[in-house]
């Protein structure tokens, strides 16, 4: 067989103390298909029956503990998130050396909790699966999930083989390494541009933005800003992966300021500024909170105008003093940005739904929000007030302007 397709190594991940077998049973499955294995057991108080590629003792040391200090804790949470620690940081380590191509990790809740933190420890590409018990259990926060893990439920698993749990691991084993052998990793080849939007009903600019910066030699990646899209955008921004960004949807901000389980978590709209990154931002949909729509709505928000997008989501209007709010965050997020910003501020509005006459039209509360951001834009953001729409051609043709400007300037490296 081509070693091109056969020579792919996958990290099994679990606690081989009391999971030996599903353990085992996974790296068979592997083998058989012609993949390699590597193992790294994240127990505490037991040994493995064999050894691991990776031990224990290797695991908690990467973390900078000991099982010594695990255990001495008698707290199990404890012990498990030096386990973690170590597990993530030793994935991080062994796949930058190129030891394995893909991982999957094994576990109930517990090790479902340590699964999230190695696999968010990745880079975007890996192939990473969690098979897991508690697998899209509400109890996961979206925050915590890499931007392109993959979990499959560990159904009849929690003690023991048999023919039910079998079918989940034979197939996890099967999706890990047929991952691994077809993916793409992202070239890197062209300046990447990473932009926000939230789809093209409701934010248009994409559409003209997209064929211009791709004719000035960018890479353009377009990011859903539906939580798990932000938290990409934010990973692949805090790797340094993106040239500029175009941050234009921001309204995960407020959702997650509003509690709304649509989040991208607390971090949002900060990567590119730690990184220096160069940043265009606007105001798409920044006066909406989406809420889950097959959920109660909850009783503040009831009576307020919205918008049922589809059976999943529906997105309410902020009032004017939330509004407020909001562009006093988005002005403290953007103070701490390390390289340069340019506020794109389309005083019309900034979704199609707030056009006047609009179903969600609120000209005094739009008045305030642009008040606001003129009162708190701190002094490192270059504010530019456009008398248009920011789904108008005048929207797109001034972002253009200021990539063209950063090209001639040196900001931006030529495409």
């Amino acid at each position: 067989m081509d070693r091109a397709v056969t020579d792919r190594t996958i990290l099994i991940v679990g606690t081989y103390d009391t999971k030996q077998d599903e353990l085992g049973y996974l790296a068979q499955v592997i083998r058989q298909q012609g993949g390699g294995v590597k193992t790294m057991d994240v127990s505490v108080l037991g040994d493995p029956a064999q050894p691991t590629d990776y031990s224990k003792h290797d695991v908690a040391e990467a973390g900078g503990s000991s099982i010594a200090e695990a255990i001495a804790g008698e707290d199990e949470n404890l012990a498990m998130q030096i386990m973690a620690r170590g597990a993530a940081a030793l994935a991080a380590r062994l796949h930058a050396q190129g030891v394995f191509d893909g991982v999957v990790v094994l576990g109930g809740s517990m090790g479902t909790d340590l699964a999230l933190d190695l696999c968010a420890a990745l880079p975007l590409g890996v192939p990473k699966y969690i098979v897991s018990t508690v697998s899209f259990s509400p109890m996961i926060p979206p925050e915590r999930l890499a931007a392109d893990v993959q979990m499959i439920l560990w159904a009849g698993g929690l003690y023991g083989l048999n023919s039910v749990c079998k079918a989940s691991l034979s197939q996890a084993a099967g999706a890990v390494l047929g991952a691994a052998r077809a993916v793409e990793k992202p070239a890197r080849d062209r300046p990447l541009i990473g932009m926000t939007s939230f789809g093209k009903t409701v934010l248009r600019y994409m559409v003209a933005l997209k064929p211009a910066l791709e004719e000035r030699g960018f890479e353009v990646a377009v990011f859903h800003a539906t939580g798990m899209g932000g938290r990409a955008f934010e990973a692949l921004a805090a790797e340094g992966a993106f040239a500029a960004v175009m941050d234009f949807a921001p309204q995960e901000v407020g959702n997650h300021l509003h509690g709304s389980a649509i989040s991208a978590g607390p971090g949002r709209m900060t990567a590119a500024g730690r990184a220096g990154v160069p940043q265009i931002v606007s105001i798409g949909c920044y006066d909406l909170v989406d809420l889950v729509g097959w959920q109660p709505m909850p009783e503040p928000l009831q009576d307020r105008p919205a918008h049922a997008h589809n059976r999943l989501l529906t997105s309410v209007i902020m009032t004017a003093e939330e509004r407020r709010a909001m562009a006093r965050t988005l002005c403290e997020r953007l103070a701490q940005a390390e390289g340069p910003v340019v506020f794109l501020l389309p005083v019309l509005g900034g979704n199609e739904w707030d056009r006047p006459g609009g179903p969600l039209s609120d000209p005094e509360a739009l008045a305030a929000f642009v008040d606001e951001i003129h009162a708190s834009c701190p002094d490192n953001v270059r504010l530019v007030e456009l008398d248009a729409h920011i789904n108008d051609p005048a929207f797109a043709e001034a972002a253009l302007a200021v990539v063209d400007d950063w090209i001639a300037a040196g900001v931006l490296p030529r495409g």
